[in-house]
C-alpha cells in the first residue's frame, strides 16, 4: 500500500524521480540558447541533485573562480573558456550571465545542505524547473534557528468553562452540526499536544514518528523559503531569490500544492478537501474549516479568513436591526404628518423656480413621491440605529480581539517574537548604488589605507544604510502625488457637480412634460452611474500609483512595504470612494443662496439644491448604488474575471514561445509544478482587506442614511468569502506560510474608521436629515405638540418682485399673478425690517444641532468604552489555559531532566564498579558523571545540558 501511494504521489509531480524525496519548493526559468555550435558547457542535461558533484566550498561569499579551483577540476573546462570561444551578440551574453548566476546559486543551495533536481535542458529554448528538497539536517536545523513551535509528547488537558455557557454552547453546537465542515478533527478534541521550540538538543522531548513527515509541508516550505531568501550570488552582488526574479534570473519561485483539487482520482489531499467543503460556492452555508486553512496556507491568511468570517456572522444582527428599521419607516408612512402636508394639494405652496428664467413656479405638492420615501430613511428609528452601530462595531472589534487570542493559543502564536526581514532586492540595489558612488568619491584617499581595506570595507558595508537624505527624493513625490490625487478626486466630484447643474438647465428647455417633471430623478441617477465609474477608473489607477510611490520611497523589508502601501492605498481609495457621498451629505444644498441673491458656478447657472424632501433620499441613492456597484463589479465580476484572463494570457505566451520541439524527457502528464506555475502569482492579501475595509465603512459611516446598507454587505460577503477561497485554492498558487499574530495595521483603520462614523453620522442626522428641525417644531413652536403645520413652519416668503430683472420665468403657467414664493429656509419674511435675513428659528435649530452632535457623539462614545471595558481582551478561559501551558511546561522539562539524571547516576555506579577492576579508561568516563553528579544538586540545569543525549 505504502508502494503503491508513493507511485500515485510521484505521478501527480510531489516527488523526486527516485519517488522517495518530497519536492519542498520549485525555481521555474525560461532558457534560451544558440542555434549553432553553442558552448559545450552550457547544457545542463544532468539532473544537478546527481551532483555531490556540486561545489561545497564551506562559505557562501567566495567568487566563482575559487568555487572552480576547490572542484577538483571538474567545472574549470565549462566555465574559463567561455570568454575566447566565441563571440556572443547582447542577448547571448545576458543569456549566459543568468546561466553563470543560476549555476552559482544552485551550488550554494546545495552547501546549505538542500538537494536539487533539474530538468534537462534538451531544446533551443524553453521552460525549465529545479525542483528542491530539504533533508532532516536542513529542516531542523533551520526549525531551531527560526525558534518554530513543534509538539512535544506531552498532552495535558484544556479546561472548559462551566456552568450555563457550556450549556448554551452544547446546545448552538447541535444545532449546527449540519453547518459544519467535513474535515478530520482531532481525536480528542478536549487534549493539547504540549508545543515548544524546536532545538535538537532536546529531539527526544518531540513527538517524532517519521521524520518524513514530523514537519508538515507548509512548514517544509517556510524553511526552504527562507533558505532561499538568504542565500547570495557574488555576481551582481544579488542576495536570495527577490532579488533573482526581480531581474529575471528565475521568473517563479513557489511551493507546491497538495495535488489536484479535482479529477477522477479518489486520492484525497487537503487541496482537494478545502476544495469540496470551503472553496465550492455549494458549501456557501457551511463554516470555514479556520485550522486546515491555516495549516494548508498559514497563519496570516488564516487570521484574514477568521477576520472575514467573523464579519460576517457580525453583519447578521446589524442586518435583522436594519430591516425593522425599514419596515418601522414603511409602517409609519401613512402617520407621517409632514409627509401628508406636501402631498395635501390643497395647501398650495407655491414654490420658487428652480432655475432662472426657463423654469416656472410649482407645487410643493408635486414633490410628494420625494417625501414619501424621504421617511423610509429619514425617521426617529434611525436615530437609535445609529447608536447601535456605533456600539456594534465595538463590540465587533473587541470580539475579534478576543477571537485573535483565542487563535493564538491554539496555534502556537503566543510570544511569538518578530523575525527578523531581510532585505528587498530593491533597498540592496539602491544601497549597492550608494555604495558605488560612496566609493568613487573616495577612490582618491584609497591608496592611503591599502594596508587594510579589505576589514574596513566590511565595516563601512555592514553601517551602510539608506538615510532620509536618501529618501529625500521619494518622500517629495509622495507628498506631491498624494496631492494631486485627492485634487483629481475633487476635481472628478465638482465635474459631476457641474454635469448635474447643466444638464437639469438643459432639459428644464424641454417642450415635453413629462422630461421636465422627471428631471430631479433623471439627474441623480446618472449622475450617481457616472460617479460610479469614475470611482472604478481611479481605484485601479490609485492602486498602482500607491505602489509606484511606495517602491521610489524604497522602504528597507517587505513589512515596511506592506504597511507603507497600505496607509496610502487606503487614504487614495478612501478619498476617492466617500468624496461624492461626503459631498451630498454635508454640501449639496448648503451654499445655494436665497431668491433674489443666489450663489452661482458659471453664469447663468445656480448651484444646485436639495429635493424638497431633502438631501436624505439623494445620499441614500448615492450610497446604495456605488456600494452595490462597487461589490458587484469590482469586488466579484473583476476578481472572478481578472484572474482567468491573466492565467489564460499566461497559458497562450508560454505556448507561443515554446518551441514545436519535442521533449522527450517530459512525460506527457503535466507535473503539479507545471500546473502550479500556469496559476497566478499570490501578490498579497491587501486587495482582500482594502475591499472590505471600504465595505466596512459604507456599513458604519453613512448608516444613518442607508439602514440596509448591513443587508446587502452581508448578502455580497457570503459571495465573497467562497470567492476569495475558490481563488485562493484554485487560481493561485500556492502562498509561503507566513507566521503573524495578529491582522497588523489594519486594525487599527478599523478602530479609526469606528470612531470617525460616531462624527459622521452625529452630524448626518443633525445637519443632512429633518429630525432636529421636526424635534424644534413639536416641542419648542407647535401650538398643540403635534407636527401639523411643520412644512410651513420651514418655508420662508419670497416676494417676487425682488427677482432680479432678467431672471423671472418666462410664459408662466400659472393662471394667478404670483405675489410671494415659497423656498426652504429659516428667514425672515419681506415684510419685515431685517427680510431675508436668517431668522431666530434658524439660530435656534442650529443650536440644537451643535448641542445634538456633542451629546451624541459623547454619549456614544462613553457607551463604546464602557463596551471596550466590560469584554476583556483576552478570554477568561484562554488566559488560564495559557497560565496552565506554563506551568505543565515547567513540570514536563523537570521529570525529563530528573529522568535524565536518573540515567546519569545508573551509568556513574556501572563506571565504578568498572573503576574497581582497574580500567584506566573507563576511570576517566566515571570521573566526568561524579562531576556531573555533584554539579546536579547544584545546578539541575547545567548538568542536562552537558548531557543532551545518552
Amino acid at each position: 500500500m505504502h508502494g503503491e501511494a508513493m507511485d500515485k504521489a510521484s505521478t501527480s509531480g510531489m516527488h523526486f524521480k527516485d519517488n522517495k524525496r518530497k519536492v519542498d519548493y520549485v525555481l521555474a526559468y525560461h532558457y534560451r540558447k544558440r542555434p549553432a555550435r553553442h558552448l559545450p558547457g552550457l547544457d545542463s542535461s544532468e539532473p544537478t541533485r546527481g551532483s555531490a558533484s556540486l561545489v561545497s566550498n564551506g562559505g557562501t561569499g567566495k567568487g566563482c573562480a575559487e568555487l572552480q579551483r576547490q572542484d577538483g577540476g571538474q567545472h574549470v573546462p565549462q566555465e574559463q573558456p567561455r570568454p575566447e570561444v566565441i563571440e556572443l551578440g547582447p542577448l547571448d551574453a545576458l543569456e549566459v550571465e543568468k546561466q553563470l548566476q543560476r549555476e552559482e546559486y544552485e551550488r550554494n543551495l546545495v552547501e546549505a545542505g538542500l538537494e536539487i533536481e533539474k530538468d534537462p535542458e534538451n531544446k533551443s529554448q524553453g521552460l525549465s524547473f529545479v525542483r528542491i528538497h530539504a533533508p532532516w539536517q536542513v529542516l531542523s536545523r533551520e526549525a531551531e534557528l527560526l525558534k518554530i513551535k513543534m509538539p512535544t509528547k506531552k498532552m495535558y488537558e484544556i479546561t472548559e468553562e462551566g456552568g450555563i455557557l457550556k450549556t448554551l454552547n452544547e446546545i448552538w453546537c447541535k444545532l449546527t452540526e449540519p453547518l459544519q465542515p467535513e474535515v478530520p478533527k482531532p481525536e480528542n478534541a478536549n487534549m493539547k499536544s504540549l508545543s515548544y521550540p524546536f532545538s535538537r538538543e532536546k529531539v527526544y522531548l518531540y513527538n517524532i514518528k517519521d521524520k518524513d513527515t514530523f514537519f508538515d509541508n507548509a512548514t517544509r516550505s517556510r524553511i526552504v523559503h527562507e533558505i532561499l531568501k538568504r542565500t547570495p550570488t557574488k555576481t551582481r552582488n544579488s542576495m536570495g531569490i527577490g532579488t533573482l526574479i526581480a531581474n529575471n534570473v528565475y521568473d517563479a519561485a513557489y511551493p507546491l500544492h497538495d495535488g489536484e483539487y479535482e479529477g477522477q482520482n479518489d486520492d484525497m489531499n487537503e487541496r482537494k478537501l478545502l476544495y469540496q467543503e470551503w472553496a465550492r460556492y455549494g458549501a456557501f452555508y457551511k463554516f470555514q474549516p479556520i485550522d486546515l486553512i491555516r495549516k494548508y496556507f498559514g497563519e496570516k491568511i488564516g487570521l484574514y479568513f477568521a477576520w472575514l468570517g467573523l464579519y460576517t456572522e457580525f453583519l447578521i444582527p446589524s442586518s435583522v436591526i436594519g430591516i425593522i428599521v425599514f419596515l418601522y419607516g414603511c409602517i409609519t408612512i401613512e402617520s407621517d404628518i409632514p409627509s401628508k402636508e406636501m402631498c395635501d394639494q390643497s395647501n398650495a405652496f407655491t414654490m420658487c423656480p428652480l432655475c432662472d428664467k426657463f423654469c416656472d413656479y410649482w407645487n410643493l405638492s408635486s414633490a410628494c413621491t420625494t417625501a414619501r420615501a424621504s421617511h423610509l430613511f429619514d425617521n426617529p428609528a434611525t436615530v437609535f440605529f445609529s447608536i447601535f452601530m456605533a456600539l456594534w462595531a465595538t463590540m465587533f472589534l473587541e470580539q475579534w480581539k478576543r477571537l485573535q487570542m483565542r487563535l493564538s493559543y491554539f496555534w502556537d502564536l503566543t510570544g511569538l517574537e518578530e523575525e527578523e526581514e531581510h532585505p528587498r532586492p530593491e533597498y540592496e540595489t539602491k544601497l549597492l548604488q550608494k555604495k558605488l558612488t560612496n566609493k568613487k568619491i573616495t577612490n582618491e584617499h584609497s591608496n592611503e589605507n591599502l594596508e587594510s581595506p579589505t576589514s574596513e570595507c566590511a565595516e563601512e558595508d555592514k553601517k551602510e544604510k539608506l538615510t532620509w537624505t536618501d529618501r529625500m527624493p521619494g518622500y517629495a513625490a509622495n507628498f506631491g502625488l498624494i496631492l494631486f490625487m485627492i485634487s483629481l478626486t475633487f476635481s472628478a466630484v465638482f465635474g459631476v457637480m457641474v454635469y448635474r447643474i447643466t444638464t437639469a438647465a438643459a432639459l428644464s428647455f424641454s417642450t415635453n412634460a413629462t422630461t421636465r417633471s422627471n428631471i430631479q430623478a433623471t439627474v441623480t441617477a446618472t449622475a450617481v452611474i457616472i460617479n460610479l465609474v469614475v470611482i472604478l477608473i481611479l481605484d485601479e489607477i490609485y492602486g498602482a500609483v500607491a505602489k509606484w510611490l511606495t517602491e521610489i520611497e524604497v522602504p528597507k523589508t517587505e513589512k515596511t512595504f506592506e504597511e507603507r502601501l497600505i496607509l496610502k492605498a487606503f487614504l487614495l481609495k478612501f478619498v476617492n470612494s466617500y468624496a461624492p457621498i461626503f459631498y451630498v451629505a454635508f454640501f449639496k444644498g448648503r451654499f445655494v443662496g436665497r431668491p433674489g441673491h443666489y450663489v452661482y458656478v458659471f453664469d447663468g447657472y445656480r448651484m444646485e439644491e436639495c429635493a424638497p424632501g431633502g438631501c436624505l433620499m439623494e445620499l441614500c441613492i448615492q450610497l446604495s448604488i456605488i456600494m452595490l456597484g462597487k461589490q458587484l463589479i469590482q469586488n466579484n465580476l473583476f476578481e472572478i474575471g481578472i484572474p482567468k484572463l491573466k492565467k489564460l494570457f499566461r497559458k497562450l505566451k508560454d505556448e507561443r514561445t515554446e518551441s514545436k520541439e519535442m521533449d522527450t524527457n517530459q512525460s506527457k502528464n503535466p507535473q503539479q509544478w507545471d500546473l502550479d506555475y500556469i496559476l497566478e502569482p499570490f501578490t498579497g492579501l491587501t486587495p482582500e482587506y482594502m475591499e472590505m475595509i471600504i465595505q466596512f465603512g459604507f456599513v458604519t459611516l453613512f448608516v444613518a442614511s442607508f439602514p440596509l446598507a448591513p443587508l446587502f454587505a452581508l448578502l455580497n460577503n457570503v459571495i465573497e468569502v467562497r470567492l476569495d477561497a475558490n481563488k485562493f485554492v484554485t487560481e493561485l498558487r500556492r502562498p509561503d506560510t507566513v507566521r503573524e499574530k495578529d491582522i497588523g495595521i489594519w486594525y487599527n483603520i478599523l478602530s479609526g474608521i469606528g470612531k470617525l462614523s460616531v462624527i459622521i453620522n452625529a452630524f448626518v442626522i443633525a445637519v443632512t436629515s429633518d429630525f432636529i428641525p421636526r424635534l424644534m417644531y413639536q416641542y419648542a413652536y407647535s401650538q398643540n405638540g403635534t407636527m401639523h403645520g411643520f412644512i410651513n413652519h420651514t418655508l420662508s416668503y419670497f416676494n417676487v418682485s425682488h427677482l432680479k430683472a432678467g431672471t423671472q420665468p418666462e410664459n408662466s403657467l400659472f393662471a394667478q399673478d404670483v405675489l410671494f414664493c415659497r423656498f426652504k429656509d429659516y428667514r425672515e419674511p419681506p415684510w419685515s425690517q431685517n427680510q431675508y435675513e436668517f431668522s431666530k428659528q434658524y439660530w435656534a435649530v442650529l443650536s440644537a444641532r451643535l448641542a445634538f452632535v456633542i451629546l451624541f457623539q459623547n454619549l456614544v462614545m462613553f457607551l463604546s468604552v464602557l463596551v471596550d471595558w466590560m469584554i476583556p481582551d483576552i478570554p477568561k478561559d484562554i488566559s488560564e489555559q495559557i497560565k496552565k501551558e506554563k506551568s505543565v511546561l515547567v513540570d514536563f522539562f523537570l521529570k525529563e531532566e530528573h529522568e535524565k539524571l536518573k540515567l546519569i547516576e545508573s551509568f556513574i555506579a556501572h563506571d565504578r564498579q568498572k573503576h574497581k577492576s582497574g580500567a584506566k579508561g573507563k576511570r576517566s568516563r566515571a570521573a566526568s558523571f561524579s562531576q556531573c553528579n555533584h554539579s546536579q544538586k547544584g545546578n539541575v540545569a547545567s548538568c542536562s545540558s552537558q548531557h543532551t543525549e545518552v
